[in-house]
């Protein structure tokens, strides 16, 4: 039976475990013969209280918690010294592996903890000698440890102490191994992080490249939303944080060409609010990130989504698409942090930051930022200015034209660009500033809980409005209506990941099939905190006097064409009404 471990930080809601971890202790001291003190259950608890230990679980048929291993952490010379002792595995689930992800789970924590110790053991056993030193310890003397007494006081109850006290605490059957972080060596096992320069981003990058110690290359993968300062800063603080390599990749045309396109083409809003900022571009960094990884050869992808949200399920879909024999790595989820801890982390190890707004998580893309924080974690609570990264300075309203063509927008106020993503960019610097395109999107997550997001996105939600007012002038019925229908399916597949899936393709034709006389200028007003729509030019429009005007004059038909057309369209209800009784089915 293949099982599945799950390692903790101890903590005082493991206290009843401290009996049966002192005697699989010392059941396996007995086994051994040598190599393990043995401790009392009160020590044990007192170690679990601190936070100072970890724990292992497995499930049984019933799915209850089984324990299933236990280390502890100890300091000496006044925390110059970590020492991990304790480390047991319960009998029926040796050979599984589990002690190296115990050894592993400690010395991490030990790494966290006093970052600037010398983490060091003794033992007998072969297989913790190869855990160490893939851990990066090295065999040393006796005089390179500790020489506290209260650490060699804890191997009388060892039956070889007597080796230890006739050789003056110089030798024994253990041998001495010993990491020092002043000389860490670095693991020649290659991390691509996907790097945004955010909190749990940076974590991500300390974490794996100080105490994991893994060849980290941070890539950033902008998606049109930040600047070259930004991307500078970026930059400087991925090598700050300890990767070894700093990337970034631009995929803002591929991500218009690819994506928005087709979100501008369908109107596509999630819930009829949110224009998926966020969720349209996780794919796309996920496609870079793993062809980077492709490239160097990596041995590993990593992110920072936390366990509670969409990206994970984006991120790790897309990577076991293209990346299926590369482990994806997720501190920040599989170590459930808050972003108190991360902060007093990166603090702790001499990264020092003001994170004033990290109280707010920001993505900055393309097409809109998303901002969550504590607001958006109730019901009933609205996000306050300072959340939002752009400042509200406009207080006189504007009146601005957009054009397009073939559905693209081409031109703002009569100025034409290049290629769509400027276009984009410069509305975006227009409207911005009047506070434009700031809501709450609640809406369904992937992983089936509800969810809020703040968002602003000024630019996307005038260029959808103003787009699906042009089309509503030049499409038929039938095309505004399946257009609706698909637009619906491509968003909440986008959404929850799926942009991969062909099906999209087959979308993206039908999409841009209808735009061929999406051809025309849309006029909107902009004030503080809102828009509208004020009207369209094209010479497409559908709505034209030549053949009659709604509700006044028409030129095309007559009375009695009217006549016999009600006729015709109601001859099947008039038959049902008939067989069934005039008032079948209608409510008095």
């Amino acid at each position: 039976m293949n099982r599945e471990f799950t390692i903790v930080v101890s903590s005082n809601i493991h206290a009843s475990y401290a009996d049966i971890i002192c005697k699989t202790i010392e059941i396996a001291a007995d086994q051994r013969g040598t190599g393990i003190a043995k401790r009392q259950p009160e020590y044990i608890l007192h170690k679990m209280i601190e936070g100072k230990a970890v724990i292992a679980f497995t499930k049984d048929e019933l799915n209850n918690d089984i324990f299933a291993g236990f280390c502890y952490i100890e300091t000496w010379s006044n925390k110059q010294y970590v020492a991990h002792s304790g480390l047991i595995v319960v009998p029926e689930f040796r050979q599984s592996g589990l002690a190296k992800k115990i050894k592993q789970k400690v010395f991490e924590l030990s790494r966290e903890m006093y970052p600037k110790a010398k983490v060091f053991g003794i033992t007998t056993s072969h297989a913790v000698m190869k855990i160490n030193t893939e851990l990066g310890y090295s065999p040393v003397p006796f005089s390179e440890l500790t020489n506290d007494d209260a650490f060699w006081k804890g191997c009388t109850s060892c039956p070889n102490y007597d080796v230890l006290s006739r050789t003056n605490r110089k030798m024994c059957l253990c041998t001495g191994m010993l990491y020092d972080p002043l000389k860490p060596v670095k693991s020649s096992k290659k991390v691509v992080l996907a790097f945004s320069g955010g909190l749990d981003t940076s974590y991500c990058a300390k974490y794996l490249s100080q105490v994991k110690q893994y060849d980290v290359h941070s890539v950033l993968v902008n998606t049109g939303g930040f600047t070259q300062a930004e991307i500078a800063e970026i930059e400087n603080n991925a090598l700050a944080l300890g990767v070894s390599k700093h990337i970034t990749i631009d995929v803002t045309e591929s991500f218009y060409n690819q994506c928005l396109r087709y979100l501008i083409f369908g109107n596509i809003l999630r819930n009829s609010t949110y224009p998926l900022s966020v969720s349209a571009e996780r794919v796309f960094q996920a496609i870079a990130i793993a062809k980077y990884a492709k490239e160097i050869k990596a041995d590993y992808v990593a992110h920072g989504s936390t366990g509670a949200g969409n990206d994970q399920v984006r991120f790790d879909s897309a990577f076991s698409i293209l990346l299926p024999n590369i482990p994806v790595l997720t501190p920040i989820r599989d170590n459930t942090l808050s972003r108190e801890v991360e902060i007093e982390f990166l603090s702790f190890h001499g990264f020092k930051k003001n994170w004033t707004k990290a109280h707010y998580s920001i993505n900055k893309g393309l097409w809109g930022t998303t901002v969550g924080g504590k607001e958006t974690l109730t019901s009933s609570q609205y996000l306050p200015d300072e959340a939002f990264p752009t400042p509200v300075t406009k207080t006189e309203s504007e009146t601005i034209s957009i054009s397009f063509v073939k559905g693209e927008i081409v031109a703002i106020n009569g100025v034409h660009f290049d290629n769509s993503v400027q276009a984009i960019q410069e509305l975006s610097s227009i409207v911005q500033p009047f506070g434009i395109g700031r809501d709450i999107h609640v809406g369904d997550t992937i992983i089936g809980i509800k969810g809020r997001v703040g968002f602003e996105a000024g630019a996307p939600m005038i260029i959808i409005k103003a787009h699906h007012a042009l089309e509503k002038h030049v499409l038929t019925k039938q095309q505004l209506m399946l257009k609706e229908q698909l637009s619906n399916t491509y968003g909440m597949m986008l959404h929850e990941g799926n942009f991969l899936e062909p099906a999209m393709r087959s979308i993206e034709l039908f999409m841009e099939s209808t735009q061929k006389n999406v051809t025309g200028t849309v006029t909107v007003h902009c004030a503080p905190y809102r828009f509208h729509i004020i009207g369209i030019e094209s010479e497409h429009d559908l709505m034209s006097s030549v053949f009659g005007t709604y509700g006044e004059l028409n030129s095309t038909w007559s009375g009695e064409d009217v006549k016999g057309f009600a006729k015709i369209t109601s001859n099947q209800l008039m038959i049902y009404y008939s067989v069934n009784g005039s008032t079948h089915d209608i409510k008095n």
